[in-house]
Formats: C-alpha cells, sequence, structure tokens
C-alpha cells in the first residue's frame, strides 16, 4: 500500500510542479500587471497545493501540516493578488491596448467626483 501512494504522490507531484511552471510561463508571457496577477495566482495556488498533496502523499505523517499549510495558502494568496491588483488601479498602471472590459472603472465611475 505504502508503494501505490508513493507512485500517486510522485504523479501528484509532478502535475503540481507543472503548474508552477505554467504559472511561470505566464508571469514572463502576460501583457499587463493585471495579467500577470492572475496568471500567477491561480496557477501557482493550484500547483502548490497539488505539490503539498503529493508530499502529503508520500510522508503520511506530515499531512496535518501539509493541510495548515494548504490552508493558509488558500486563504492568502487570492487576497495578495486582489490586494496587488487594487493598488496597480489606484496607482494607474498602464493596461495594455488588448484589455477592452475594465469592469473596476465601470463599477467605481461615480466614486471619482
Amino acid at each position: 500500500m505504502g508503494a501505490l501512494f508513493d507512485i500517486l504522490g510522485g504523479l501528484v507531484l509532478v502535475v503540481g510542479t507543472a503548474f508552477l511552471l505554467l504559472g511561470g510561463l505566464g508571469l514572463n508571457r502576460m501583457p499587463d500587471v493585471f495579467n500577470r496577477i492572475q496568471a500567477g495566482t491561480k496557477a501557482t495556488t493550484l500547483g502548490t497545493i497539488l505539490t503539498l498533496t503529493g508530499i502529503a502523499m508520500m510522508h503520511p505523517g506530515w499531512a496535518l501540516k501539509l493541510l495548515l499549510i494548504g490552508m493558509f495558502l488558500l486563504f492568502s494568496n487570492p487576497l495578495s493578488s486582489q490586494v496587488l491588483a487594487r493598488a496597480a488601479e489606484r496607482t494607474h498602471v498602464h493596461k495594455t491596448g488588448r484589455t477592452r472590459i475594465d469592469r473596476f472603472e465601470q463599477d467605481h465611475k461615480g466614486d471619482k467626483a
């Protein structure tokens, strides 16, 4: 049974690492800060959760600690990306010309008066 968990844990670990790699590639290829935040947050959150799950399958004694780390990550990573995006919007960071819809600007048109 331990060998099965080692194999499954290794596969989940590889998938998580692939998501982390794709998140890093997304940070490099996206045209502006808002797209980079989204690519980095979504891919790295899933990649890190999968990596932690793979490690927990390979080392069951660490599962509780890894679960706590994963829960902290699930709360802090989306929150930090939202704060970064809001700060970028407030400091008027340049958007790419391909950005067609700006929901933040649509929602806050009346606030600028």
